[in-house]
């Protein structure tokens, strides 16, 4: 059987996404950060 998905905060949703736009870290660097799979940052 597959794994339960991970539940993000809006909170925690909300600093990923300001780390990226605001220059501080690059798409690829935030997911190796954070584990999380590019598609999910991308979504």
């Amino acid at each position: 059987m597959a794994a339960n998905p991970r539940k993000y905060t809006a909170q925690f949703k909300a600093k990923v996404v300001l780390e990226v736009l605001q220059g501080e870290k690059s798409p690829a660097d935030a997911c190796r950060t954070y584990k999380l799979h590019n598609s999910v940052l991308t979504r």
